[in-house]
């Protein structure tokens, strides 16, 4: 009787029905609340901006893997869609159409496909884009248009320019309007609301942690209660700095990126930490308008020292100290 071969495939062995299509289509999803904001709140350009951002994406990543790569297309992935809905969000609704398409082109050719695609790239594509184009484009990039009055009127924004309230703190908008997203900033940035919806939709789905967002929000949050205590600021203070300069959207759908952020729980709370930190370090004692972009990819770029420091042995692998006591018998 001849006997039977086992054949064993290549780990990982634990399989998942998650895959990434889907879990990208879940991540737009959450940003659809997000999305139809921007388009009440800055009106039709927002949501034209956001098309020509996804359309270039989409374009770019699959011209760039045919003609040049040579290889498979990923645009199926959904992946490419994110990140122009994510560059989009992370814009002024005055942003000439021009200065998108270069944002987009370099955050897919130059962050994302040099470095081998998805799951390759060491920095969130989405944010290198923005900050290629903040260093490139910065007068264009810190002039926000502001909404009209009335959340629901749908005309879109007046043709005057303003600051976000951590630019200005002469006008600043109320508590209410912070949160509903009734004030000068980027697309996606302005409705809080919209955006924790999001985030909650992706904690039920388990398709982000909550290690990372909370840790980077609550670190936020602590250091400017100790801000407003040494500089008597008012209560509000705090709360401003929370729904100000994107970062509800940073922390919950940039900063938890699965190719540029830590694996295991630990390393999360240390990457949100640390995210939070040099947020708060550029915002207090920085020149710059908003630092949650400039943390967060910082950050990515320490995520393989973080991983070193916090991944657990493998189960079965001997202490050294274990080692070093059976090398004295």
């Amino acid at each position: 009787m001849a006997e039977g071969k086992l054949f064993v495939s290549a780990s990982p062995h634990f399989r998942s029905a998650k895959t990434t299509r889907s879990i990208m289509l879940d991540v737009i999803i959450a940003l659809v609340p997000a999305l139809i904001a921007s388009g009440i709140i800055f009106g039709l350009r927002a949501l034209v901006i956001t098309a020509l951002s996804v359309a270039c994406c989409v374009f770019f990543e699959w011209s760039f893997r045919k003609f040049i790569l040579k290889r498979s297309n990923t645009v199926g992935d959904l992946s490419a869609v994110i990140t122009g809905i994510l560059l989009a969000f992370n814009l002024p609704s005055s942003i000439p159409f021009w200065m998108v398409i270069i944002g987009d082109l370099f955050a897919i050719v130059v962050v994302k496909q040099l470095f081998g695609g998805i799951g390759q790239n060491f920095v969130n594509p989405a944010i290198g884009g923005r900050i290629f184009m903040l260093l490139s484009f910065s007068g264009a990039m810190t002039s926000w248009t502001e909404p009209k009055v009335g959340f629901m009127n749908l005309s879109g924004a007046d043709a005057l320019t303003g600051a976000t309230p951590l630019v200005s703190e002469d006008i600043l908008p109320t508590l209410g309007e912070m949160f509903l997203g009734v004030r000068g900033g980027c697309l996606g940035e302005t409705c809080i609301l919209a955006l924790l919806l999001g985030g909650v939709y992706l904690l039920i789905r388990k398709v982000i942690s909550p290690a990372i967002p909370l840790s980077f929000i609550c670190t936020v949050a602590v250091i400017m209660c100790v801000t407003t205590a040494v500089r008597g600021e008012s209560p509000d203070f705090i709360l401003y700095q929370l729904m100000s300069g994107g970062l509800i959207l940073g922390a919950v759908f940039m900063a938890t990126d699965y190719s540029t952020s830590p694996i295991s729980t630990k390393g999360k709370i240390i990457f949100g930490i640390g995210c939070g930190l040099i947020t708060c370090l550029i915002r207090l004692f920085g020149s710059l308008p908003e630092g949650v972009s400039y943390s967060i990819i910082l950050m990515n770029i320490l995520t393989p020292l973080i991983e070193r420091a916090t991944t657990p042995k493998p189960f079965g692998t001997p202490k050294k100290e274990k080692k070093s006591k059976e090398a004295q018998a």
